[in-house]
């Protein structure tokens, strides 16, 4: 039998990584791979960075947690966005990494367009994170 944890532990864990995070991180939308962990150099295009608003995941609730407020920026670079990163509003430590794929494509985060050229307005349309041991 794998370990369980209640709800309550599951929401409290998941609420520790926006802490640890830290207020206004950054996102960033690269091409290519993500790297082979949070702690690998990062990799591919950098095609937007975008600062998250202050309180930039909602509370947890039943073992998870969603984007709050609005996600948004303008393209660097022209591309196709395949993963992302999140970082300290430093942009130095990456904490959460994952795959982007366009609304409905299944991706960890879901953009309105993953080709996005210069100055293009990009928008992350959800992003969750569930926490395991149910």
């Amino acid at each position: 039998m794998a370990v369980q944890l209640s709800v309550t532990a599951r929401n409290d864990r998941l609420n520790a990584i926006e802490t640890t995070v830290g207020t206004a991180p950054l996102l960033t939308l690269r091409t290519g791979a993500a790297p082979a962990n949070c702690a690998a150099a990062d990799t591919g295009t950098l095609l937007a960075t975008i600062t998250l608003p202050s309180d930039w995941l909602a509370a947890a609730a039943s073992g998870a947690k969603a984007l709050a407020g609005s996600w948004a920026g303008t393209g660097a670079a022209a591309g196709d966005i395949a993963h992302f990163r999140i970082k300290d509003s430093t942009g130095t430590t990456t904490h959460i990494q994952g795959t982007v794929t366009a609304t409905g494509g299944g991706g960890d985060m879901t953009v309105n367009n993953v080709t996005i050229a210069v100055d293009q307005s990009v928008s992350v349309t959800t992003f969750t994170m569930t926490d395991g041991n149910a």
